[in-house]
């Protein structure tokens, strides 16, 4: 009886998870407390730093709010850091677990506009170059305002929808019939080279949707958390931090669509597929019976999206308010104006969002021990040492090789808050704090598009119920994703090494955009 209940709870830890990573995780929870007490405190945390790490980069294994949960537990248990500590971290970055929860669920509510823009690109644009750079760089200033997350969610909407119309009426059913479209044994045999060359199709748009993501996500605050919490730390709102960052992201943009244009043109790193002919027509023909169904009612809750959609851009570039304050105004005007008044029906609305938000939370405790344990303090000491746009550079490379490989959140909030103290200590000016903040804010966005791994709007295509319809595994996106890491990587390399970055900011201050900081900071990094 014992070992079957042993047994049975064994299985029961971590669900579906490998073997192998059960037995690892148990192993890293073993030996943490060997190192801390009979090693050294410094040796275990760096362990679990990269005990967290390896639960990020194996996130397809297990999701990391459990596994690095229970390693975050462990580390508040045996003294890494404290209680206060960590709630200290999560009260400093509150406004980023706001615009999680409330932008993200407002975002939810004004789908069926984004819906609506993306069937019309499809459908009305017959050239796939001109398509392939529509979906680039409309992910890419959608991503600017709103969150990526829901940006690929409704373009994975989209493409599942258009997929699954196809696959019915191609097995020979009627649109209002059922069906299951991940079986293929009732498509006839020559349906099945148009259902693999348009399979080929979604995977190209998915692929530049994803990077037109990170393209728009770099650029402002609001466009990925670890932006918010590098804002936060420096004291930017909206306007200024989209002008600091715009002698990288704005050639980076312009690098990113035109390698999209490459691609596309030169049909190389698998694109460059059209829509066949027949899936073509079904399509259009489904979006114009869809186009006769909608209601009066229907247009007017597009028209009022389209109005809110207005407002969130405005009171974001005036900073009227906090960002998730703003997010939380999107869901109450959104939801009052389009008739949704239901609990039940708001509260799908957070699904989405609060799995990554109690993830952050377990960031911030990581990020507790890396500050008590001064794990990072030598590290950033070495990189200080370089001077100019050496040093910059050696962050931009740091942030990014680790954001390739782990969560660009998490090694975003880490560097900023370690160069932070380096401020309060009087190690680095306020002017090179600043210059620091764009170089790790580039860092984490640009070379993190070359992995699943460290983008989150990727690793949410890659674990969708798209992904296996049109056959996208993660060898497969990494592939695809190549040419847009070496471009993005590079371009904001050469913007940050060549000077480009030092010299324009020295211009904006010159002409008053903006100005130059004082040494006095909003947040703390710690709580001493």
């Amino acid at each position: 009886m014992q070992q079957s209940f042993a047994h049975s709870l064994y299985r029961n830890f971590l669900g579906q998870a490998p073997k192998w990573y059960k037995a690892t995780l148990i192993g890293f929870l073993v030996l943490n407390p060997i190192l801390f007490f009979f090693v050294s405190p410094y040796v275990a945390g760096w362990a679990l730093v990269l005990e967290f790490i390896f639960t990020l980069a194996m996130a397809l294994k297990c999701y990391p709010l459990q596994p690095g949960g229970l390693l975050a537990i462990q580390a508040v248990a045996i003294g890494m850091t404290t209680p206060q500590q960590v709630y200290h971290e999560i009260e400093a970055n509150l406004q980023v677990l706001l615009l999680l929860m409330f932008m993200v669920a407002g975002i939810y509510f004004m789908k069926n506009l984004l819906l609506f823009l993306f069937t019309k690109i499809i459908t009305k644009v017959r050239s796939k170059t001109a398509v392939s750079l529509l979906f680039c760089f409309s992910s890419a200033l959608l991503s600017a305002f709103l969150d990526a997350l829901t940006v690929i969610a409704v373009i994975i909407s989209v493409s599942v929808g258009f997929y699954s119309v196809y696959h019915k009426v191609a097995s020979g059913k009627k649109i209002h019939h059922s069906h299951d479209h991940t079986e293929d044994h009732e498509l006839p045999e020559y349906s099945r080279k148009d259902l693999l060359q348009f399979r080929a199709y979604l995977r190209n748009l998915m692929m530049h949707a994803g990077v037109g993501t990170a393209l728009g996500g770099v650029m402002t605050i609001v466009g990925e958390p670890q932006n918010l919490i590098i804002g936060q730390q420096a004291g930017w709102h909206f306007a200024e931090f989209a002008i600091r960052m715009s002698p990288v992201t704005i050639p980076v943009l312009i690098f990113g669509l035109l390698t999209c244009f490459l691609v596309e043109k030169f049909k190389v790193f698998s694109y460059g597929v059209n829509m066949p002919e027949n899936v073509r027509t079904i399509l259009v023909e489904f979006d114009h019976q869809e186009t006769k169904r909608r209601t009066q009612l229907d247009n007017a809750k597009l028209v009022v999206q389209g109005v809110i959609a207005v407002w969130l851009v405005v009171a974001l570039a005036l900073h009227l308010a906090e960002v998730g304050l703003i997010g939380l105004t999107v869901i109450i005007l959104a939801t009052s104006f389009t008739g949704v008044i239901e609990e039940h029906q708001i509260g799908h609305a957070f699904e989405e969002a609060l799995p990554f938000t109690a993830l952050l939370a377990v960031f911030f405790a990581v990020v507790a021990v890396i500050i008590d344990q001064q794990l990072f303090t030598p590290v950033i000491n070495w990189v200080l040492t370089f001077e100019g746009d050496l040093q910059l550079v050696m962050f931009y490379l740091a942030n990014g090789v680790l954001s390739m490989v782990s969560d660009n959140v998490f090694v975003g909030t880490v560097y900023i808050t370690e160069v932070k103290k380096a401020l309060l200590a009087g190690q680095i000016t306020r002017d090179q704090f600043d210059m620091l903040a764009v170089a790790i804010n580039t860092g984490t966005n640009l070379p993190s598009v070359a992995t699943p791994n460290g983008q989150a709007a990727f690793l949410f295509l890659l674990t969708s119920a798209l992904a296996p319809l049109i056959r996208l595994s993660y060898g497969r996106m990494v592939y695809m994703a190549l040419p847009y890491t070496v471009v993005l990587t590079l371009v904001g390399f050469i913007m940050i090494y060549s000077g480009i970055l030092v010299e324009y900011t020295q211009m904006f201050y010159d002409m008053g955009i903006i100005h130059h900081g004082t040494t006095t900071p909003l947040a703390q990094p710690n709580g001493h």
